[in-house]
């Protein structure tokens, strides 16, 4: 099965890549590596939310961000090389902003997480990073980028 036909099979469709906020591209290939810049949780060019995770915006919610960030760096890799390349998830690294005192950012970044594992199966399995700051670009709650190998 191809990763085209699980996210058919998960009634997953991929969006259309997110506009760069600046001068970078959404994606790069170096190798047999894809790198996606930091993708927000855009749906159709507006922010799904915005505020600090643990004040305005609830772990659950932000969990739910978090996976759209994850369908938006995959749609970059998509357009980049085609999403049926992808072999191996590699690292996820994800940004949470944060209230003061809020410390479950690796329950926010589970979103993703989730994502991944539903639509790689065990190649999905990745490395991972999920850190707390205090703002992130347009007011986002979280930002999440990947690395992904392919063919």
């Amino acid at each position: 099965m191809t990763v085209s036909d699980r996210l058919r099979e998960l009634d997953v469709t991929l969006p259309g890549v997110a506009t760069p906020a600046g001068a970078y591209v959404p994606a790069v290939r170096s190798g047999s590596l894809v790198f996606t810049a930091g993708q927000l949780p855009f749906v159709d060019g507006t922010l799904a939310a915005t505020g600090k995770v643990g004040a305005e915006v609830t772990v659950d919610d932000a969990a739910g961000l978090a996976r759209l960030c994850g369908l938006n760096a995959l749609a970059a890799v998509d357009a980049l090389v085609g999403i049926d390349s992808v072999v191996k998830v590699v690292k996820v690294t994800g940004f949470v902003a944060s209230a003061p005192g809020f410390s479950q950012q690796p329950a926010v970044i589970d979103g993703v997480s989730a994502l991944l594992g539903e639509v790689f199966g065990t190649e999905g399995a990745h490395a991972r990073s999920a850190v707390g700051v205090a703002e992130l670009p347009s007011g986002a709650p979280v930002e999440v980028e990947m690395v992904v190998e392919v063919r």
